[in-house]
């Protein structure tokens, strides 16, 4: 025997008569499908808590990366500052040891020239020398040239005197200048030595860096890569939230269409018209339960109970 659904809905307030096998499967299929609901429910909200916790971490994460590459940057930019410096610094001592060692060739190219006078004027004097040498023996006839030829001779010796003071105090000046110059080169060259050592250092720590960033370059692939895991999951998650939400609104649909209308003391009614006289609940916040106080009568040996509304939020029976 099966109820007559168009019937009661014409005459809710009638009495009808109903299998009590029928009420029991009807109830334990409503009991099933209130129990199956708030499963579902309860997975939805885990679902739920799983991808807020997800998109923090993603949250985190972007941040992280973010304040690692402008920390990157600004130590790339500050070491290539201090490279140019640099190299404008070698660049410097570099023109200034080449001014240096175009006066030593100069200095060298004058002393080359005296030391020339000096041969040609010893070529000079040994050239007088065999003239007088010649001319001892005409000594008679010839001492009137013998004297002027010793006062030209006293003259060149006197010329060939300054000559050589001047060629020692030159030679003196410029082994001072040219060891005045081979000092400064020297300097020039151990602070070239200095900056290039430091050079090195400055290329050492770039290249350490460059390799840092690429090392932090290969964490931020790996970061790239588990967060578009992290994305693909959180999608899969959503298409599975989807699912449970769709499948949720078919449960609940079913269970609409078939949980019949509560059995009350004047008859048939909706959930909607009872009402809690303690605080006033009503709707879904009424259930109804088993009044075992109350046996209506027995199917065979089973008892058949009345029912009884309990509200769910103050926890009354009526």
């Amino acid at each position: 025997m099966t109820i007559d659904w168009h019937k009661a809905e014409e005459k809710p307030d009638k009495k009808m008569s109903v299998e009590g096998k029928f009420l029991l499967d009807l109830r334990a299929k409503v009991n099933d499908l209130e129990k199956q609901l708030s499963e579902t429910k309860n997975q939805l909200s885990q679902t739920q808590e799983e991808l807020n916790s997800t998109k923090n971490t993603l949250d985190g994460t972007q941040t992280e990366l973010n304040e690692t590459k402008l920390t990157l940057n600004s130590t790339i930019s500050q070491n290539d500052a201090n490279v140019k410096e640099k190299d404008g610094i070698i660049s410097g001592l570099n023109g200034d040891l080449d001014s240096a060692n175009a006066r030593i060739n100069e200095l060298e190219s004058n002393l080359r020239s005296k030391e020339d006078e000096l041969t040609a004027s010893n070529e000079k004097i040994t050239s007088l020398n065999s003239e007088i040498e010649s001319l001892k023996g005409n000594v008679g006839d010839l001492e009137g040239k013998l004297n002027e030829a010793n006062s030209s001779i006293s003259a060149k010796d006197e010329e060939l005197n300054k000559l050589r003071t001047d060629i020692q105090d030159l030679g003196s000046n410029k082994d001072a200048e040219i060891q005045a110059l081979n000092d400064k080169v020297n300097n020039l060259s151990s602070e070239t030595q200095d900056l290039n050592g430091k050079l090195s250092a400055a290329q050492e720590q770039v290249s350490q860096l460059t390799a840092q960033l690429e090392q932090l370059n290969k964490v931020l692939l790996e970061k790239d890569s588990q967060i578009e895991d992290l994305i693909k999951t959180l999608e899969e998650k959503e298409k599975v939230l989807g699912e449970q939400t769709a499948h949720l609104e078919e449960v609940e649909s079913e269970l609409s269409e078939l949980k019949p209308p509560e059995i009350g003391a004047g008859g048939f009614m909706s959930d909607e018209r009872v009402t809690c006289p303690m605080c006033g609940a009503h709707g879904k916040d009424i259930k109804m339960e088993e009044d075992k106080s109350k046996v209506l009568s027995y199917v065979g040996h089973i008892p058949m109970y009345a029912k009884k509304h309990v509200c769910k939020k103050c926890g009354y029976d009526f």
